[in-house]
């Protein structure tokens, strides 16, 4: 079993108990469910930097990254870095996070929020949207294509968009359908943990236009993103480089500040 694997053996139990203590019809009078959402893929079409940036406390392949930094000021700092959204990592056992990292930064921005997380079964989405996300990750290495079918159009039903993620050409050639708003390319290999920029260069040209295209993972400095720029990549998810810092905001403010430069 790869990481990957283990992940998403754990989810399921994690999921199948959260559904046995907060049932759907419990989720769906939450005040945050019938708030209206804010587009991701809207704001990166219109911007310059295309910066999605993440709070993330730790991860498999780097351990910690930053255990002290609150998400209420990270949120405070990204929007007024100027990103175009921000991921908020919401799985405890692998990465530190938490649902409640969602509703503190949906309480402290006006940002469009992406739930970054290994959804397996569609109670998750409407999770998602009680607790204040905009943004729905899906990853294709753990999901069939009635899945990515299923679980976007739910979220499309619910005004979310949606972020699919890919890592090789087999799964976007699965993965390509209408209910899909974004098409985010991860270059971290997720068997090995090697991280190559090669990847969204290689799959770029086969990622329809109709589709806002994202560059996920080792992007840590602005050569990446004009180097991927000209590739079509109008997205591109910032997590680590901010938060190994003491301050992500201003992190953020100075990285696109020297891109806009």
């Amino acid at each position: 079993m790869n990481i990957l694997d283990h992940i998403v053996a754990d989810k399921r139990l994690e999921v199948d108990l959260r559904k046995s203590l907060i049932p759907i019809k419990q989720l769906e009078t939450s005040i945050l469910f019938a708030k209206p959402t804010i587009s991701l893929a809207s704001a990166l079409k219109n911007s310059n930097s295309g910066i999605i940036a993440e709070h993330k406390r730790r991860s498999p392949s780097k351990s910690v990254i930053n255990q002290k930094l609150n998400v209420f000021d990270v949120a405070k700092g990204y929007e007024d870095a100027g990103v175009c959204g921000m991921s908020v990592l919401t799985d405890a056992k692998y990465f530190g996070g938490s649902l409640d990292d969602l509703l503190i930064a949906r309480a402290s921005c006006s940002l469009p929020l992406l739930r970054k997380e290994f959804i397996i079964d569609a109670y998750q989405i409407i999770e998602a949207k009680a607790y204040g996300a905009d943004v729905l990750l899906l990853i294709a290495a753990i999901l069939t294509k009635e899945e990515i079918k299923q679980f976007s159009e739910l979220a499309k039903s619910l005004q979310l968009d949606v972020l699919l993620e890919v890592h090789n050409e087999d799964e976007l050639h699965k993965s390509i359908m209408p209910s899909l708003d974004m098409i985010g390319v991860n270059n971290r290999n997720l068997k090995t943990f090697e991280v190559s920029l090669d990847t969204s260069k290689t799959l770029s040209k086969l990622i329809p236009n109709d589709f806002v295209k994202v560059s996920e993972s080792g992007i840590s400095n602005i050569e990446a993103i004009k180097e991927l720029k000209p590739y079509g990549y109008q997205g591109f998810l910032i997590g680590e480089n901010f938060m190994k810092t003491d301050n992500a905001g201003y992190s953020a403010k100075e990285f696109i500040k020297a891109l806009q430069s």
